[in-house]
């Protein structure tokens, strides 16, 4: 049995107050193309369907299109609600869609969803539990504090057959032991990883399709996936190859996993030199100039109006820097004055000496130096 797993699609997402419809429509044509080649039986859809709890009108229906044509292919859809998402509104309907095979799962109430699916290796089980806080299901469960406690007693009270296949969706921050996943800019993780659940909760599962985290990528083992975002959302997500996961399982000890990769209308790129060389034709006649840009010019004369100059080549131009032997002065004069404050005066005095003399003080030199020092904080006060 195969599923197409996929997650952190926020739709009506603006990126430095770009608009990402278009590019969202483009993607998730992409991922119906995909569905046609390889004829998944469903859809993991892992959280943050929207990047606002009350997302816009072009969002809403940009998805209801998605939904509606994933539906007339035959798929069969299993979708949790991320942090970004309002649990109540992506429950909405749910029960009328579930007679389509539409399975949402917007709010927790006490037990998770679980839809049975059945093939000639028998009975499949999937697990649907969208993105909880201790807050939540402490009304369940008093004695939870902790997102880790949460989640344990959300599984603990589930009754899992582990002779058959398992599958749950979610969409949390997982960590395996000291080892944390990569994360970018445009994620919202909690200071301090307050919100991190270790993967060994998961043992009961063959398969774990989560979402929150934008970076494709395994965690704890190589059926703990976060399917990441199929679009950048950060200048930090620049150097990924974005992908949706195919998932295939057989037997139950026979899982395996294919990242497909997805091309976008517009990459989001960085590109560094003077302005001379990001403006010739040579250069950006190299890559598609529609693309989202951040420019860092390391020319050393001051240009007029460089954002314009940039833009007439590059019309998506999200951010420039400069990178000069004055922006590293400052830079460098910062970092000095951050060094002095942090030292004492006889550190700075010692530094002094051996600047002076090319010779580190001796012991006996330090000793007459601090008491010096000391008699004259004796004197002040």
């Amino acid at each position: 049995m195969k599923f197409l797993h996929t997650s952190d699609l926020h739709i009506g997402k603006r990126v430095n107050e770009f608009s990402m419809l278009e590019d969202q429509e483009y993607i998730l044509e992409q991922i119906l193309n995909i569905v046609d080649e390889h004829k998944p039986e469903g859809i993991l859809i892992a959280g943050d369907i929207y990047d606002k709890g009350i997302p816009g009108v072009e969002a809403v229906t940009l998805f209801d299109r998605f939904l509606t044509r994933l539906h007339k292919k035959g798929l069969a859809v299993f979708m949790v609600s991320g942090n970004h998402d309002s649990s109540e509104r992506i429950d909405f309907g749910g029960r009328i869609m579930e007679e389509n095979r539409i399975h949402i799962a917007g709010t927790y109430q006490g037990k998770l969803d679980r839809v049975t699916l059945s093939d000639e290796y028998g009975l499949l089980y999937i697990y649907l539990m969208p993105f909880v806080k201790p807050a939540i299901v402490r009304r369940y469960y008093p004695e939870v504090e902790t997102y880790q406690e949460a989640v344990e007693a959300i599984l603990n009270h589930e009754e899992i057959d582990n002779s058959k296949r398992n599958i749950l969706i979610a969409h949390q921050f997982i960590t395996s032991g000291e080892t944390r996943p990569e994360q970018c800019d445009s994620e919202n993780i909690s200071i301090g990883g307050l919100d991190n659940i270790d993967a060994s909760v998961f043992e009961a599962f063959d398969y774990v399709a989560l979402g929150h985290l934008h970076g494709p990528q395994r965690i704890g083992r190589d059926t703990i996936r976060y399917a990441g975002s199929p679009l950048k959302y950060s200048f930090s997500e620049a150097q990924q190859i974005k992908s949706v996961t195919l998932v295939t399982i057989a037997q139950k000890t026979e899982v395996t996993y294919e990242k497909l990769p997805l091309v976008p209308l517009r990459d989001m790129r960085e590109i560094k030199g003077p302005m001379e060389a990001l403006t010739d034709p040579k250069i950006y006649s190299q890559a598609n100039t529609l693309d989202y840009i951040h420019a860092t010019l390391t020319d050393e004369e001051d240009i007029y109006d460089p954002i314009g100059k940039l833009r007439s080549v590059y019309p998506n131009i999200m951010r420039l820097d400069f990178e000069n032997r004055k922006t590293l002065w400052n830079v460098d004069a910062k970092m000095a004055a951050t060094d002095l404050e942090q030292k004492n005066d006889m550190e700075l005095f010692e530094e002094f000496f051996e600047v002076q003399n090319n010779v580190p003080m001796s012991v006996e030199q330090k000793e007459i130096m601090q008491n010096l020092l000391e008699e004259m904080e004796g004197d002040l006060s």
